[in-house]
């Protein structure tokens, strides 16, 4: 009897696959990463044809890892990280290349959409904010800039979209999903808005059939078999949020329970069953959509800077050279070379403050001028200064989001959850603790939202009869408490964060228009 399960998940610097059992247990992993293209200030991309091959690539891998045959995948589901569009034509080819969540070059659209449909208007419909640059605001910016090719499209796709529809040959899209295609879906009766859609002049059929997490969509075709090695006919699921895949990997599944990611983007989230959530002050500041399990009633706020991880790995990247070279050398990670660099730094980072807006920033302050700025700099500042700062400012941009959820009133189940990315370092775990003053832990086994995937297929398929098996297998260690004399000195530096960015909020608006202007 098939009984293992397959999950592929598209985050925004890379991709992973889990293939699992019938007791939970993970016996195949694989993962990469892809380039970004930064053609332009504010645009953020990637091949779409780099989706599909490393689909390819990973499921080989993955299956030789499990040492299973293919016919013994039972389900599959794809996840990605989103807003995110992939564009294709009738015979399903990409018309572009691909936005990615950290793409802001719609910034007319945005302000045209408050113009002629009005901020509040679509923040009572969908729950979220315009800024966040979702799906139909990038439409709109494909239909301005690029009218010809836009006719070609036929279906506007999440990235999970484009791979299932690669596999399938069935375009499709879930309800936590649509919520970030924004401007015209009602989140909250599960629909798109037919009058928004026809004022903004966007054609209903290109976006894909709504449709449950857990719902079958189609089976792997044959070609599709061919390229990645799966069997034809194995069933595949419409697809899945990526932030929801991997609370469900991180056992996160009850109402109060937080998850907290440090992947490219740094995020948070917390799973709640308010229908008026999305209505309130602090609701309107944050990312919300449905929730995988019980998705008409079921919701998770999801707070979120845009750069989190990634800000270390720019780090890394562009000022670590020697640190790279040693890797390659030693064998040891060269993040772990700049976290050693880092720890020997005290709290506060001896004066040194970052605002981490390095491609605008999203909650709470939806800002998408933002940029970087070191403050404080000095002689005595070090390379460990700067990651360890960087670290911070990380940690201050998600507290900024926290100290709103926590007036809302929502549930909140202690410990949070460190799952991905940069959770890894217990440095940074600690500074998270200390500056949100709660008990956080480390998820041990951390193959993250394709884990989270598999078991939604599972679900799905009839493997478990529910989702506790993902409650029952999280483990949690390294529990740490948070210091009261580092969070009060944090709490200063803190204000001093929010200070900076008030006085150079306006700046941030006259670099974009002079930078225009170049």
């Amino acid at each position: 009897m098939k009984e293992y399960l397959l999950g592929l998940d598209y985050g925004t610097g890379g991709a992973k696959a889990c293939i699992i059992n019938a007791d939970g247990a993970v016996l195949g992993y694989a993962f990469e990463e892809y380039l970004f293209i930064h053609e332009k200030p504010g645009w953020s991309e990637h091949d779409p044809h780099g989706y599909w091959e490393a689909a390819c690539r990973l499921v080989h891998r993955s299956l030789a890892d499990a040492a299973i045959a293919a016919t013994e995948i039972r389900a599959l589901v794809v996840s990605s990280a989103l807003p995110s569009l992939v564009m294709v034509d009738e015979k399903h080819e990409p018309v572009h290349r691909a936005y990615n969540l950290l793409d802001r070059r719609a910034t007319a659209e945005v302000e045209w959409l408050k113009d002629h449909i009005g901020e509040e208007r679509i923040k009572n419909l969908t729950g979220n904010r315009i800024e966040d640059h979702p799906t139909i605001v990038n439409l709109l910016w494909e239909k301005r800039h690029r009218p010809e090719a836009f006719k070609r499209i036929r279906w506007a796709l999440t990235i999970d979209g484009y791979v299932t529809l690669k596999l399938t040959g069935k375009a499709g899209l879930t309800y936590p999903a649509a919520s970030l295609y924004g401007v015209a879906y009602d989140l909250l009766n599960e629909r798109f808005d037919a009058a928004i859609l026809e004022e903004i002049d966007i054609d209903p059929a290109i976006l894909p059939p709504l449709g449950r997490c857990e719902d079958i969509i189609g089976e792997v075709m044959p070609d599709a078999a061919r390229a990645t090695g799966l069997s034809a006919g194995t069933m595949v699921l419409t697809g899945n949020v990526d932030f929801n895949a991997g609370c469900i990997a991180a056992g996160v599944v009850d109402e109060g329970d937080i998850m907290s990611n440090l992947g490219t983007v740094g995020n948070f989230g917390v799973i709640h069953r308010s229908r008026d959530f999305n209505f309130s002050p602090v609701g309107s500041t944050m990312i919300n959509l449905a929730f995988t399990i019980d998705s008409a009633n079921t919701y998770v706020t999801i707070p979120s800077t845009t750069t989190g991880g990634q800000s270390i790995r720019y780090l890394r990247d562009t000022f670590s050279q020697a640190e790279i070279a040693a890797e390659r050398s030693t064998g040891v990670s060269s993040y772990d070379m700049l976290n050693l660099q880092a720890a020997k730094v005290p709290v506060g980072s001896d004066g040194l403050v970052i605002l981490p807006y390095l491609m605008g920033e999203r909650t709470p302050i939806w800002d998408t001028a933002a940029r970087g700025v070191v403050f404080g700099l000095s002689l005595n500042h070090t390379k460990g200064h700067v990651v360890r700062a960087m670290m911070e400012a990380v940690a201050y941009a998600l507290y900024d989001s926290y100290r709103l959820i926590k007036q809302s009133g929502l549930k909140l189940n202690f410990p949070i959850v460190l799952n991905e990315g940069g959770a890894v370092s217990s440095l940074w775990r600690q500074i998270i603790t200390d500056v949100f003053e709660v008990p956080t832990v480390l998820l041990k086994q951390r193959a993250g939202a394709p884990y989270g995937d598999a078991v939604l297929a599972g679900v799905a398929s009839g493997v478990f009869p529910d989702f506790g098996v993902a409650k029952q297998r999280a483990e949690y260690i390294d529990l740490m408490e948070p210091n009261p004399i580092n969070h009060a000195r944090y709490m200063e530096y803190f204000e001093l964060y929010r200070s900076l960015y008030q006085h150079v909020k306006e700046d941030f608006r006259s670099l974009a228009r002079i930078r225009g202007g170049a």
